[in-house]
């Protein structure tokens, strides 16, 4: 494990509020088809066997230039910046194993998202200036830190567009902080902590925006018409009407997680946190429950605020933690059913609540210097001084 240390700055995202008129959006929306059909080209070359890097799809942008009027009468700059999205997102799929790699952008099914570097977008006078043109007025929720490098023009299921602008900026200081926590995440309590004061229990937006959610979906499906035949204005209305209530919900489930985060990394130093996916459960009974959660939020925002804040971040692989004591290490000789909380020690005779337990397995694990339940029972079983043991750091790289 390495030390995660702040640095002087940080690259992060500014996110505001766009506000385009008619012209802009009609804009907007032909730079993505372009935009699109590069992709896709891209994927089918791929498909066919042709394996383009970023070099050849520069070349394969230029070469569709001169050949497209079509093209042509679009920003280059966002089409050179959708190959190079593809080119990494194609060159990560072969490096990360189980990676998907890049799929056909359908136009029905996919939002559109355009890039722009520092050389396709501008601001003058609070509005943002596009190439070809194209001016968007900014709602300016705050001001942003310094000139941003670069810009991502997107728009999300409510037809509200949003610009997503990358700075630089000074990292603020964070107060010291001293001891340690251990996070194990569950359904039933999304996050149970070594101190019961920084549980987070589960707050359920989902589950009271459900009927009114049910009802959205029972009127989208009396709505729809056959393959083939274009979409309906009853049936746009009421999908917008089912992504107003998605949204509310998700929102809510984003602050829930970003002020517990915020808690925990503001008093805890070493912060242990099981690495637990959440994507086996979408097959289980506990798929509704566990989407209403949002593990995979909570999850990301810890590690992410954490990083920025230059504490001891230790990722703690899961298995075993909900069988071995957090006193003693001792691992129990029979599985617990989901139907027992109490785990009890056979060895020392340790009793606590399951969740309470693995969270407390957790943290001992990373004091101890390791990122599995094995590797440290192993240690302490050929080493009788535990405390030798050097303690080291994980780097849990920003995303």
């Amino acid at each position: 494990m390495q030390r995660i240390v702040a640095g002087v700055e940080e690259t992060v995202r500014y996110t505001y509020r766009l506000r385009p008129g008619a012209q802009a959006e009609r804009a907007l929306m032909a730079e993505w088809h372009r935009c699109r059909w590069l992709w896709n080209e891209a994927v089918h070359q791929r498909r066919i066997g042709n394996k383009p890097n970023r070099a050849t799809v520069a070349r394969m942008l230029t070469a569709a230039r001169k050949t497209s009027s079509w093209l042509r009468a679009g920003s280059q700059n966002a089409q050179a910046c959708m190959l190079e999205t593809w080119a990494l997102a194609n060159k990560h799929s072969y490096q990360v194993r189980g990676r998907a790699k890049p799929a056909i952008k359908k136009k029905h099914k996919t939002l559109p998202s355009l890039g722009y570097n520092r050389n396709g977008f501008a601001i003058v006078d609070g509005r943002l200036r596009l190439p070809k043109g194209t001016t968007i007025p900014v709602v300016w929720s705050r001001e942003l830190p310094c000139e941003p490098t670069s810009v991502r023009v997107f728009q999300d299921s409510l037809g509200h567009w949003y610009a997503s602008f990358v700075v630089r900026r000074e990292v603020e200081p964070t107060p010291p902080a001293k001891g340690g926590i251990g996070v194990d995440w569950g359904v039933s309590t999304p996050a149970t902590t070594t101190d019961p004061r920084f549980d987070l229990p589960y707050a359920g937006h989902r589950r009271r925006c459900a009927a009114e959610l049910a009802k959205a979906q029972r009127r989208m499906s009396r709505r729809k018409r056959r393959r083939g035949h274009p979409l309906s204005n009853g049936y746009v209305r009421a999908r917008k009407v089912k992504a107003r209530i998605e949204k509310k919900a998700a929102r809510q489930n984003t602050h829930t997680a970003r002020t517990w985060a915020k808690r925990v990394v503001d008093h805890h130093q070493l912060i242990a946190v099981e690495d637990f996916r959440a994507k086996f459960l979408a097959r289980t009974r506990m798929a509704r429950k566990a989407a209403d959660i949002g593990l995979g939020t909570l999850k990301t925002e810890l590690i992410e605020r954490a990083v920025r804040a230059g504490r001891q971040v230790v990722i703690v692989a899961p298995a075993y933690t909900s069988m071995t004591c957090s006193r003693c290490l001792a691992r129990t000789t029979q599985r617990l059913g989901l139907a027992e909380r109490t785990f009890s020690c056979p060895s020392c005779g340790h009793t606590a609540d399951w969740d309470r337990n693995a969270a407390g397995t957790i943290l001992a694990v990373a004091e101890r210097g390791g990122t599995c339940v094995d590797d440290v029972r192993h240690a302490l079983a050929s080493s009788p001084v535990v405390a030798g043991v050097v303690r080291s750091e994980l780097e849990i790289p920003r995303h």
